[in-house]
């Protein structure tokens, strides 16, 4: 498989672990499917990107400059985070649930999912932790396999909101809670074995 396939997959599996995860843009997901069905999920996840999408230059245009000589560190780190973050994510799938807000949201979906996302610490830690050391290091084999990094992270949002919305508008009845928190604990593990993976990479 090429390089842009296999940083498309995995970026899509990492991002769909932090989609997963309940927190405020979920909930803004939920409450603007309430007041304008399913088409809310990819609204909500616009604002996000275009949030996203400032986070990458900001990354790109600093930051990934002399990565090369940090990259043990950067794995470490990046590795340490997603072990932590892989075991917080398998903690909230006990008690995790999908329906979390009650009335709809009337405002703009976009302008909901940008400003959940900004406003959101978990997705500021995850960004300065996990995200930029993925992307630092995808960066190291070329922008275009950046771009690969960051188009497979915007599809497992698009397609995990675009799926949260349509279980909304359909009356919350496609996906279980107890189906929601096996996927959260399969993600959790998941993230945590990456993490361990990732870690291990920087004495290879």
């Amino acid at each position: 498989m090429s390089a842009l396939a296999d940083t498309l997959i995995l970026s899509c599996a990492i991002g769909l672990t932090g989609a997963l995860a309940p927190g405020p843009t979920l909930v803004a997901t939920v409450g603007a499917a309430v007041a304008h069905g399913w088409t809310a999920g990819p609204r909500v996840t616009a604002g996000h990107m275009a949030v996203e999408a400032g986070i990458f230059l900001l990354i790109l245009s600093g930051a990934a400059y002399g990565a090369a000589e940090h990259t043990g560190a950067i794995a470490c780190i990046g590795g340490a985070a997603l072990l932590g973050f892989g075991a917080m994510t398998v903690r909230e799938s006990r008690t995790a649930v999908i329906a979390t807000a009650g009335s709809g949201l009337s405002g703009s979906p976009v302008f909901a999912g940008a400003l959940t996302s900004a406003s959101n610490p978990y997705f500021w830690l995850w960004w300065i932790t996990i995200g930029s050391a993925l992307l630092l290091q995808a960066s190291e084999a070329g922008i275009a396999i950046a771009v690969a990094f960051m188009a497979g992270h915007w599809a497992a949002d698009m397609g995990w909101f675009t799926v949260v919305a349509s279980v909304i508008a359909r009356g919350g009845t496609v996906l279980s809670d107890r189906t929601y928190r096996m996927l959260l604990a399969a993600c959790g593990l998941f993230l945590a074995a990456f993490g361990i993976w990732y870690m291990a990479s920087a004495f290879a």
